[in-house]
């Protein structure tokens, strides 16, 4: 199937987010008692029922639970009926050198993007052998000019452990451990618009300083918002959508499977 044409500076980009899906080399893995791929699956489909048209599809980090070259390749041959370009950027249970390899001949890896009147730069945040998350100085230098090199454009940023609390207390050590290195560049930049990221398995929206602060669901398993030690929510897999207008404003939502039937280990205490 063709491509439908790129937008323009006065039409509308249609991004769609897929994160935390935790693949694993075999097909049967599953993360607390759920197939992760047969999630992916369900949620590609609800992706394919509901847009007609997606211009750009990111996945937020943690596409692998294993870290193997197969579980990208999974990955991608799950997400490959969705016909739109797409970026993947790691999350702390990814593997760097595996998703390169799987990504070889490919430009998912590439980590600016420009569609109609944005630009979309995306981050890595992770640190090898860590959960916490850090933006090093090479990150924060290519998001400077980014945004500098495209006055412009409005900009949205994306990366995978979250910038500010979630008012998650198990969550609170194991986000991005210098957000404010990140937000003394954006408040630089007054056409940044938004920072989207996955990790935390739920919906969350906030605004600071006119930027608007939003994440989303997994494809598979969800975190109990609120939550003070490790919970998860009986919550069904989902994916979020966004609209970015031209003038800079941006219409998005969650959106999850239906008829999902999953009973999660509630006495797990870790992922």
């Amino acid at each position: 199937m063709p491509s439908a044409p790129l937008p323009t500076a006065d039409t509308p980009v249609l991004l769609v987010q897929i994160s935390d899906s935790h693949l694993f080399a075999e097909a049967h893995g599953t993360l607390l008692g759920l197939n992760t791929a047969d999630s992916l699956a369900r949620v590609v489909e609800k992706v394919l029922a509901e847009q007609p048209h997606i211009d750009l599809v990111v996945a937020s980090g943690d596409l692998s639970q294993d870290g193997s070259v197969e579980s990208y390749r999974r990955f991608e041959q799950l997400t490959a009926p969705i016909n739109a370009p797409k970026r993947w950027f790691a999350g702390n249970h990814d593997e760097p050198l595996p998703m390169e390899q799987a990504a070889t001949g490919q430009d998912y890896l590439s980590p600016v993007v420009d569609l109609g009147n944005w630009r979309i730069t995306l981050l890595d945040s992770s640190v090898p052998g860590s959960v916490p998350g850090y933006l090093a100085d090479d990150q924060l230098q290519l998001l400077a000019q980014a945004l500098s090199e495209a006055p412009q454009r409005h900009h949205l940023i994306c990366f995978h452990h979250h910038p500010v609390s979630i008012d998650c207390k198990w969550m609170e050590p194991i986000g991005l451990r210098n957000p404010h290195a990140l937000f003394e560049v954006l408040d630089r930049f007054p056409q940044a618009r938004a920072v989207l990221w996955g990790h935390i398995h739920q919906d969350f929206e906030r605004e600071r300083n006119g930027v608007r602060l939003i994440a989303s669901p997994s494809t598979c398993i969800q975190f109990k918002p609120g939550s003070e030690d490790f919970a998860l929510d009986e919550l069904a897999p989902g994916y979020r959508w966004l609209r970015l207008l031209p003038d800079g404003r941006i219409e998005t939502e969650v959106s999850r499977v239906e008829g999902f039937e999953f009973t999660p280990d509630m006495g797990a205490d870790g992922y």
